[in-house]
Order: structure tokens, then sequence, then C-alpha cells
């Protein structure tokens, strides 16, 4: 990287920085004395200049920020607002920086803390919506101070395919290259003052002295021409400002998500013109990729794993090497053989994902990040306390201000926010942290309170956006649910053989009913059990647990039977996951034993090869689509039972039993006291379960392990 002052201007001559107009120096750069706060376009502004300040400023660092209402302690534990005295959204202040707006993600926040300060690398893997995006943008405002730099590049004349660089003051950039487009201006003015007296001589001389005025316009055409070509090499001595950073009061954050390579690590124009004179100088056709443009600031990467191996490898070098040649990303493009001097590429890499980010990530660019800095995991959900209910509330009323044109959010309205976020947690005593579509719900409820001309969204509208913001597999979901009740493959009277409702959830919040049948017949060779329906490798797995269930249980020789399972209409995305594993078990014993199961039940659970039914995910959204399809009882694991949050509305419609051995799913499912005691009785013995019958089926045996939801 050349830093010389002595380039050459007409003949290579750099103009210094201290010949140029207004020349600021890096003390006054554009930085004001305190901080302005907020963020503007996505980049943070206002920056204190004083460590102690910085330092402050990083200790207050979001979710310590406290709410400044009226709050009563003695309501806070059961009060749905933490015991936050207001009536709207109105009341509640919002932070002005965006640091202070994060909510939740303590461990995030620490790491983001010490990162800040150390100036280290950071990995953020997690779902999606959960507040990734937003740390890496409060980093970029809790950088300590640094001077900002301009990036210039001129013409080289010793080889015009590799221009020079060099890097000046943030402020700097532009007073230089406004010298040189001054002094290049008034060079262009004494040449064509110099060529129109010289063109009025010729054409003098030619009417005159020679009488041939053709032969005067073109002496004096050929003059003009070669007086145009020759400003050209002129105006190639003013550098290209590669990057300016003149307005800048913090450090930079360049977001780089989903960038090509050329606008993540820079690129060279294509010339039509390559030859004639009508050529652009090559260091006006260099333009700063994402990592030049981050210099001394965050770049910002999510789904880290979508970018090539190549742009990998080469972020890789920027980050080991703080700079980076620019040079054509085209192998085809006139621009491919020019190569820039190094450019600053000294940021902080924020990387981010979700879990298969790492899969396809290349291996030593993580290591570079974790090498040289921190990986977090982010959390889903956050306990339920009442200090996070009240920032729930700020949360709310931060999607207000952002938003600007809704109205204020009544008490009753936030407590219904508060609420769906615990329903969408999935756990007991958790709010969830996917905070973008909670955020979604916010701007839904407040638009159609708008569309009315409320003037506050009550809770209402909040009832009203809830339906309206399903999501697609939601709708889907409904739509599957009131198809089949059309056509009547809906069956929620009576009993069947073989035939079981069971319980699913598409996507992540949707729940629907599908019936799994099981048919035994004759062997033609070795018996197996055969399962259709698309099933995705955990769902075979899970089958395969089962039967080996069914195998010690049955008292018939199943080695020439075929056991034949269906997972009725579960689509082209098949089943994933080993949530229907009760259901299969039932529904082969039931055909085995050529036992009803009743079809006003269905029911969701993993099984253990012992028996024990195990704790699955979405048990709330499963209920709730049960009820939608007509069944009145629902048969969940007894480890679930503490997840169950389903609306008021599916309360009264289902009964909902908790059951920890799949003897106790046999007594409530299938049909006929004497068969059924005797069945039970056998798994049970076979099984080695000491549970005791009760009237309704709960049991009070032993359960599960602790085990991770399925």
């Amino acid at each position: 990287m050349s830093n010389d002052r002595n380039d050459s201007r007409d003949g290579g001559d750099v103009l210094d920085p201290e010949d140029a107009p207004a020349d600021r120096g890096p003390e006054s750069n554009g930085a004001d004395d305190g901080r302005s706060g907020g963020t503007t376009g996505g980049r943070s502004v206002g920056a204190s200049n004083d460590p102690s300040d910085q330092e402050a400023d990083i200790d207050d660092l979001g979710s310590d920020v406290e709410i400044d209402a009226e709050i009563d302690e003695e309501i806070a534990e059961e009060h749905l607002l933490g015991g936050l005295q207001i009536d709207s959204t109105d009341d509640i202040e919002v932070p002005d920086r965006l640091v202070d707006q994060v909510i939740g993600q303590e461990h995030a926040r620490d790491v983001v803390m010490k990162a800040a300060k150390q100036r280290r690398h950071v990995m953020m893997i997690g779902s999606p919506g959960t507040g990734k995006s937003m740390l890496a943008k409060a980093m970029s405002e809790l950088l300590p101070k640094e001077e900002l730099q301009d990036v210039l590049v001129y013409h080289n004349p010793d080889d015009g395919n590799n221009p020079k660089v060099r890097t000046v003051p943030s402020g700097k950039g532009e007073q230089i290259v406004d010298a040189h487009k001054e002094e290049a201006r008034k060079r262009n003015q004494m040449r064509s003052f110099l060529m129109w007296i010289i063109i009025a001589v010729v054409l003098g001389y030619s009417l005159l002295v020679v009488s041939n005025i053709l032969l005067g316009i073109l002496a004096a055409g050929i003059i003009y021409l070669a007086f145009r070509y020759g400003s050209r090499g002129s105006d190639s001595m003013i550098p290209n400002l590669l990057v300016n950073n003149a307005d800048e009061k913090s450090a930079p954050f360049e977001d780089a998500t989903g960038a090509h390579a050329g606008a993540l690590l820079g690129d060279v124009r294509h010339d039509p013109f390559q030859s004639g004179g009508m050529e652009t100088p090559s260091h006006d056709r260099v333009e700063a990729g994402a990592i030049h443009k981050a210099n001394k600031g965050v770049l910002f990467v999510d789904e880290i794993n979508t970018l090539d191996i190549r742009s990998q490898q080469k972020l890789m070098t920027a980050i080991q090497e703080g700079e980076f040649s620019i040079t054509g990303q085209s192998e085809r493009s006139s621009g491919a053989m020019v190569q820039t001097e190094p450019v600053p590429t000294d940021f902080i890499m924020i990387a981010a994902g979700n879990l298969d980010a790492m899969e396809n990530m290349h291996p030593a660019l993580r290591s570079r990040i974790k090498g040289y800095g921190y990986e977090v995991y982010m959390d889903d959900t956050i306990e339920d306390t009442p200090e996070m209910r009240r920032k729930y509330a700020r949360f709310v009323a931060q999607e207000v201000a952002k938003d600007g044109r809704l109205p204020a959010f009544s008490e009753e309205a936030i407590e219904e926010v508060i609420l769906t976020a615990r329903r969408r947690a999935g756990r007991k005593g958790h709010l969830t942290l996917e905070l973008r579509n909670l955020g979604g719900l916010v701007r839904v409820s407040g638009d159609i309170a708008r569309g009315e001309d409320a003037e506050r969204v009550t809770r209402d509208h909040v009832l009203q956006a809830k339906g309206r913001s399903r999501s697609i597999e939601q709708q889907l979901a409904d739509d599957y649910i009131e198809r089949r009740k059309d056509y009547e493959l809906q069956v929620a009277d009576g009993y069947q053989v073989g035939r079981v409702n069971g319980l699913a959830v598409m996507g992540e919040d949707s729940g629907i009913m599908l019936p799994v049948m099981a048919e035994v017949t004759p062997s033609q060779g070795p018996g197996q059990v055969i399962a259709t329906g698309q099933l995705q490798e955990m769902a075979e797995e899970a089958v395969q647990n089962v039967s080996a269930i069914i195998k010690k249980f049955s008292d018939e020789d199943i080695t020439e039977k075929d056991i034949h399972i269906q997972f009725v209409q579960t689509g082209q995305q098949g089943v994933d996951g080993d949530s229907a594993s009760i259901t299969v078990a039932t529904a082969v014993i039931s055909a085995l034993e050529n036992v009803g199961v009743d079809q006003n039940l269905a029911m969701t659970g993993s099984l253990s090869v012992r028996g024990d039914v195990l704790p699955v995910g979405g048990v709330t959204h499963k209920i709730e689509a049960a009820a939608k399809s007509g069944c009145d009882t629902v048969i969940i694991p007894k480890a679930n039972e503490q997840d169950v949050m389903i609306e008021d509305e599916y309360k009264e419609m289902v009964e909902i039993i908790p059951v920890e051995h799949i003897s106790e799913v046999l007594d409530i499912a299938l049909e006929g006291e004497p068969e059924k005691d005797s069945l039970v009785d056998r798994l049970k013995s076979i099984t080695g379960s000491a549970l005791e019958k009760t009237g309704e089926g709960a049991g009070t045996g032993r359960g599960p392990t602790s085990p991770s939801p399925q």
C-alpha cells in the first residue's frame, strides 16, 4: 500500500492533504463530543470520544436498562405486565440507542460486550428472529472510538493495471479529490484557451495566406482532436474516492448477507472501450466491497454458509491479513487484468446463521473466527419473570415507535401480546425470544386498529391479528382439516380396528391431525414391518423402535406376518420425527389383537423400546388441531403437561390426558374391557413397568428419566 506523498500528479504526483482546502485533521473528523443516539439508515450514530464514557456505555448494554414507569412490586409476580402501572405504550419511554433496545439473550449480550471491548470476531448461531442482526448493529455502537479512514485509488503511470492505494483521515479524501478536480479544471481551461488561439491562427493563415479555407478547417479539426485527446490524460490523474467516511460519526456497519463475490470483496467494472483513448482509467473503475467499507467497523454476514467456498476463503484472507487487494471478479471482464495495491480491511467479523450454517461453513474460516473471537448460541426462550414481562411491554412500545404509523397499544393489548409470547415459547414458565415474529403480530394489530381509525390498539385487535397473521403452514393445516371434514376422511365417532388419529406439526406453529392405519397380513417370506407415507430417517427409526415392543409383546408368531403401517395423506414433505410413535404402536397392537380404537381420540408422544412415553415438541398446537378436527380427548406425554398453553376457546372442547407408559395409552384408547384388561396387563408384565392401573388411565408409576424433547 502506498503512503508516499511524492507520487506523480501530471507525471504521477499525489496532492497532499495539506494542499487541499479546509483541512480538518483527524481530531475533528465530524464526530460529536456526545452521543446523539439512535440509528440512521441501519448505521449507528453517536459515539463518545471519552474512554470512560465508552466504558459506561458498554456496561449499560441492552437488557440492563430499566423501564422508566411506576412499578407495583406487590402484584409484579402474578401481573402480566410485571407490575407495570401504565395505560398504554405511550407511558413507556423507548431508549434512543439500539444497544439499549436488546431484550433477552443475556449470554450473547455478555459476549458482544467483551468482543466490542477487545475487538474480537463473533459467530452467532440460532433460530431466525432471535436478535442476531440487532446485536451486530449494537456492536458497531460499542466499538472503541478509532480514527476512521478514507481510501483513495490513484492511477499508476508505471502500470495502469496496478492502481495505487492511499489511506487518509476521514474527511480528507473529499478535499483531495476536489483539489485534484480544481487543478485539472484549471489545466483544461489553459489548454482550451491555447487550443482556440492556435485554431484561430491556422484558420487565419489558411484564409489570408494560402487562400484555402477547406485546408484550414481540416487542420483546425485535427488540432481540436489532438487537444481533446491530451486532456484525457489530465483527467486520469484525478483519484477515485473508494471509501468515504466523511459523514460517519462512529464505526461503520456493513451487512453483507447474501452478497455476491463482487459486492463482498470489491470489483473492477467492465470497460467496453478498451483502446483508442476512449477507455476509462482502471483506477476509476475500481469498486469497494463490503469488507473494505467495513474497515474499522463491523462486517455482518448472516447465513454465512450461503457464501460460496471461494468467497469464504478470500474472506478468511482479509480477516487474517487486515488488507485485501481488489480485482475483477469476472474472468471474462476487461477488469480481470486490474489488481490494486492492498486495501485496508481491519474489521470485526460477525457471522450468523442457523444450526446448519456450521455444516457448510469453511472449517478454516470458522477456525479464524473461533481462534480470534467467540462462538455463541442464541437462546430461543427466556425465563418468564416480572422483569422480563416489563421488558416485553417495552418491546411493544419499541415496535410502535419504530414503525411510526401505529396507534399506541392499550394495557390489555400488551397483555395479549405477552400471553402470545408465552404460548409461542412452548415451555412452561418461559417467553419466546423469536421477537421478529412477535413484532409482526404487533404491526398487524396496529394496522387493524389504524384501519378502524381507533385511538388505541385493543385486545380485540390483537386477537383479530392472530387470526390474520397465521403462517402459511397454519393456513394449510386449517385447509386440510376442513377438506377432510368435507370428504369424511376424518372419523370422529365409534371404534375402528387399526386406525388411530395421530397429531403432528407443520412448520413451527401449526398443528394437524394425521391418521395412521395398520394392517396385519400373511407374509410370502420372512415377516417384516412395512411403513409408507414418505417417512424421513427419524420417523423410520421410530417405527423400528415400535416394532421391538410389538415383537416382545405379541403372543403370536409374527415372523410369518407382514405388518403394514400407513401414514395417511402426509403429502410430499412426508413425516419427520418420532412423535407418532405411540400412534403407530396403538394402531399395530389394535390390528394384531383385532380390538377397536376410539375414533373420538387423538394422541401424540414418542416411545422408548421399554414402552415409556417420552415428551415431544409442539404439543399445544397439536391439541388445538385435535379440537378443530372434532376430537374431544387428547393423549399427551406426562412430561409435556407443563407445556400446554392452549387458547381459551379450545379449553372446553377437549379433555387432555397425560400418560407415562404405552399401557396407559391402550387402556384409554382400546375398546372392550375384558380383552383390553388382559392386553394391558400382559404388556405391563412384559415391559417390566410397575404402573398401577387407574380408572382414568393417568398412571402414577415410573416415567421417563428427564429425556430431551423429541
